[in-house]
């Protein structure tokens, strides 16, 4: 429902909105915390858990570090401001083919909610109406292209969800829940997966090029922001509250 809210208020006008604080562009913060080499319990046995999340399992991941915080609108501004949507060598061939697509219905490329006023200043449109941007918050209103295509401009990668949960499960990672964020990986059933309560479920996605996000939004319910729950969605979408952090 918060997904068709905000598609509709982003059919609204808002051309007389004049921003108050201007978003200033910031450099990425890299702030990591470090896992070493080792197996990881990862998925969920709990009965209130959904098909996909399930059977929990062992995983061998190699040492990585993980940034504590997501992006922000701020140091994602700077990745924009650099020109990254028309530099042809940060994207994938399929996320090229999405940013030549997008950028014959608009001059600029931006996160799906943000807008610009008068004087060139960004500014955000929610259900709830229009507001000013603010720096530190994590970014969302980005696809899976947009995720890659920032990650390699960073010189580092998307975490796997494996990498995400085990450093969730952790106590290692800052601002979870409230921007889903997008991972490396594609959505896949685990070893011994078994469909319920119908087939439908899951069971098309492992099928389909959908990529796993993780975390939750600030309109998802607690109980889903939990370390094992599984999001999927297609590499093209911009609607689902996504944005990301990284692996360096």
């Amino acid at each position: 429902m918060q997904m068709a809210l905000q598609q509709r208020a982003l059919k609204q006008t808002y051309s007389d909105y004049t921003v108050t604080n201007s978003l200033s562009a910031c450099k990425p913060i890299i702030n990591t915390a470090d896992i070493e080499k080792a197996s990881y319990l990862v998925g969920s046995n709990g009965s209130h858990c959904y098909d996909n999340e399930q059977p929990q399992f062992e995983h061998l991941l190699q040492p990585f570090s993980i940034s504590t915080k997501p992006v922000t609108n701020s140091e994602y501004l700077t990745f924009m401001q650099d020109d990254a949507y028309q530099n042809k060598s940060l994207w994938s061939d399929e996320g090229w083919q999405w940013v030549t697509e997008h950028s014959s219905h608009a001059q600029t490329i931006s996160p799906e909610h943000w807008r610009e006023d008068k004087n060139g200043h960004w500014f955000g449109i929610s259900d709830k109406g229009v507001h000013d941007l603010e720096a530190s918050e994590p970014l969302y209103g980005i696809n899976y292209y947009e995720a890659c295509a920032y990650a390699k401009w960073c010189n580092a990668r998307l975490p796997h969800e494996h990498e995400w949960e085990t450093a969730h499960i952790k106590g290692l990672l800052q601002n979870t829940g409230q921007v889903w964020e997008w991972c490396d990986n594609l959505f896949y059933a685990y070893p011994g997966f078994k469909a319920f309560p119908y087939d439908g479920y899951s069971l098309p996605s492992f099928k389909e090029e959908h990529y796993t996000l993780k975390g939750g939004s600030q309109h998802t319910q607690e109980n889903i922001k939990r370390p094992s729950f599984r999001n999927f969605f297609g590499p093209d979408k911009r609607h689902v509250f996504a944005g990301l952090r990284l692996i360096y």
